[in-house]
Formats: C-alpha cells, sequence, structure tokens
C-alpha cells in the first residue's frame, strides 16, 4: 500500500496539472489598484462581452437513459478524468460510479458501507489523475485514495458538523471551509471559517472567517431565499462570494486576500412567476423521498415550504447562485434561481484567475454542471420524464 508521503506527493501533482489562465484584455473599462497588496479589479458596468466559451451542439457522450446504462436516482457531484472519462456520485444510491471515456461503460467503484472503499456520504471528489480519485467521506471521518479502481489510502478526518472540504492546496493540504450554521444568531452574520488541514500531521488550522448565513429577519420563521456567504476553492486559492455583493474576492491559502473583483449589479424580485414551478419541483421531490405518501399529506408538505416563499413575496434574491472553479482557476457565478439546487443554472457567468470577466455560457434546459476540466463539462441533465442522465460537452472557445 502506498505510504502517506506517497499520498502527499499525489496530492501536489494533482494540484500542479490544473495550471491558471492569466489572460489580462477586456472590452469594458476597469480599474485596477493594489490596496494593502491586495489587487482589485472594479468594472464601472456590469460587462457585456461576448462569450468566450460556448458548449459544443451535441454531447461527446450521454449515459443514464438507454436501457444497460447506470439508474441515477440523485446525482449529486462528479468529476472529469484527464481522457474525458468521469467518477460520478449518487447520492440516492449512494454510490461512487465511474464513467468509460465514450460513457459507454460503467463501473461502481464504493458502494454503501462502512467498510474500506465503501460509501457512508461523499461530500467531495478530486481527480489527482487518471486512475487516482480522492474522495472525502464526512459520514465515515475519513479521505479515501482510490487508485487503479482499489483502495490505495485512507487518512481520518473528523470534522465539526457543517465543515466541508473544498479543494487542495498547492503543498497538498485540504482546504475546509463551513457551508452551514444555524441561522437563529443574534449577529447580523454567521461567521464561517477557512481552514487548512495538514494531511502529514493531522493538524487543523483556521486561516480566515467571513460572513455565512444572514439572520432570519423578524417574523419570518425560514427564509428561503436568503443570501450566503460561499467559499470554493481556485488553483490553490480560497475563493469567497456573498451571493447579496456582487464581489468575489481570492485568497491564498494562509487566509491572506490577494484579489477583489467587484462589478454593479442589481438584485431581481421575488415574483409571483417563481412560484408555480417550485411547487411543481417540491412535489416532485416530496414524492420521491417518501413514495408511500398518501396525496393529502403530499399537498400538506408542499402547502408548508410554499408558504415560505409567499412570505417573501417581493424581497430581493441573491445575485447568484453557489460558484465553483473549474480546472484552469476560472470562478463559474450560476444564475440565482429559487426552488433547490438541482435546477438548472443557465446562464453561467465566468470569471478569470485574474479577473478579467469572460461572459456567459448558456447550457441546454434542464442540464446542471458538475464540472469543467479539459476543455470538457460534465453535467447532469433530466429528461421529459425527469430521468437523470450524465452528460460531457466540449467547451468550444477561447
Amino acid at each position: 500500500m502506498p505510504s502517506r508521503t506517497h499520498f502527499i506527493l499525489l496530492l501536489m501533482a494533482g494540484v500542479a496539472a490544473c495550471g491558471g489562465d492569466t489572460s489580462t484584455t477586456g472590452d469594458v473599462p476597469v480599474r485596477i489598484e493594489d490596496s494593502a497588496g491586495v489587487r482589485i479589479v472594479a468594472y464601472e458596468e456590469t460587462p457585456t462581452p461576448e462569450p468566450a466559451f460556448r458548449l459544443a451542439a451535441e454531447p461527446r457522450y450521454r449515459h443514464g437513459a438507454k436501457p444497460g446504462d447506470y439508474a441515477f436516482q440523485e446525482v449529486g457531484i462528479g468529476r472529469l478524468l484527464p481522457d474525458g472519462s468521469a467518477v460520478v456520485y449518487d447520492a440516492w444510491n449512494n454510490e461512487l460510479v465511474v464513467f468509460g471515456q465514450d460513457g459507454a461503460t460503467f463501473e461502481v467503484l464504493a458502494a454503501e458501507g462502512e467498510g474500506p472503499g465503501e460509501a457512508g456520504h461523499i461530500s467531495a471528489i478530486f481527480a489527482l489523475g487518471q486512475d487516482s480519485i480522492l474522495v472525502a467521506d464526512l459520514n465515515l471521518g475519513r479521505m479515501t485514495l482510490f487508485v487503479g479502481g482499489s483502495v490505495a489510502h485512507t487518512t481520518a478526518l473528523r470534522l465539526s458538523q457543517g465543515v466541508g472540504v473544498e479543494g487542495i492546496g498547492s503543498s497538498g493540504e485540504l482546504m475546509l471551509a463551513t457551508y452551514w450554521g444555524p441561522s437563529e444568531v443574534e449577529e447580523e452574520w454567521l461567521a464561517g471559517h477557512m481552514i487548512r488541514f495538514d494531511m502529514e500531521t493531522g493538524a487543523l488550522d483556521t486561516v480566515a472567517s467571513y460572513d455565512l448565513n444572514a439572520r432570519i429577519p423578524p417574523g419570518l420563521q425560514r427564509d428561503p431565499i436568503a443570501a450566503a456567504g460561499e467559499v470554493t476553492v481556485a488553483t490553490g486559492h480560497f475563493v469567497y462570494t456573498r451571493s447579496d455583493r456582487a464581489e468575489v474576492t481570492w485568497h491564498l491559502p494562509d487566509g491572506t486576500a490577494t484579489q477583489i473583483v467587484r462589478w454593479p449589479a442589481e438584485p431581481a424580485l421575488l415574483t409571483d412567476e417563481w412560484l408555480e414551478p417550485i411547487e411543481a419541483d417540491q412535489r416532485l421531490m416530496f414524492r420521491m423521498h417518501s413514495p408511500e405518501a398518501s396525496d393529502d399529506r403530499l399537498a400538506e408538505a408542499t402547502q408548508r415550504t410554499m408558504a415560505a416563499y409567499h412570505a417573501v413575496i417581493g424581497r430581493p434574491m441573491p445575485l447568484f447562485g453557489s460558484p465553483f472553479a473549474d480546472a484552469e482557476g476560472r470562478v463559474w457565478l450560476p444564475t440565482y434561481k429559487p426552488g433547490g439546487e438541482h435546477n438548472s443554472k443557465a446562464p453561467y457567468t465566468m470569471i478569470a484567475p485574474d479577473g478579467e470577466w469572460l461572459g456567459t455560457v448558456d447550457t441546454p434546459p434542464r442540464f446542471r454542471i458538475l464540472d469543467v476540466a479539459g476543455g470538457l463539462v460534465l453535467g447532469v441533465e433530466l429528461d421529459e420524464m425527469d430521468v437523470e442522465s450524465v452528460v460531457v460537452y466540449e467547451l468550444v472557445g477561447g
């Protein structure tokens, strides 16, 4: 079995393989200045350049709807591998599945269980190489490295509730962040934290704090369109956003802020026209998770959820959904759409590592992006019967 040092070297190699795009031109004037060592890119108006990228007209492959395909139930996360194959986690089946380069074949890499190489609940996947896949399983409190389809190494990782693995630093350390916390707090915002985990020593180091959850407004039991602070990782940097601010901030692994991109933006308001598709999605979700429930119980559960939306009609919605970064360090900001993270989030706004605005990328209807790497886009698509398929497109342009 590979040693811990070998494990760290694999992590570092995986990070080194993700080079950054450093283009600096743009068709909208920007103001660039340094403040206490922080590079600030401030757009005077929301940029509207021609999109630098688009999805190819037809996918490279689709898997999930044909006889003999893997039967997806609830795809959560996924990653592309260097040759265009992919690894996807189905949260409902609790299985980690690897697909071939053309999407025609599949193999269950990890099935539900508590033993070595099994899955409790996988919250993050990292492709360290063609045959090296690292997964975080916070239910079982461990990181597992699969090499060539077998378990090569495990590392204990027991974290506080609401802390997740977001990426890998340039020295092989894991980069963690708070993703959840109680909303019933005295402060206007609950603080979250950026954290490093040293794979060699097991040491946890909190390096920075940020606004995580906003306090629920008076008179509400729940705020279904609340703004939130979120952290992703782009080529070894923490990247922070607060969804009620048109701003993205990059931090070094030690927490030091290095770059801020800002632009003017006006939030859209929640209106009645949003509620009908949200109600249909909620009803479908409740039916899927409680197939034996009566129609009356289903209607009651749906009405309780929709009451929270009716209570905030007319209020501003977040400016964007949960951001993610691709293998080249570009930050993708999904369009915010209320009703759940499994909805389509197109168009996606793309920002380069140096702050250049790269325009928007559209996707087919009912398609949600999971990963972007090596000129490919991995996503999950719902057909007219709500059957999920994993789909891979080429990313054209640039």
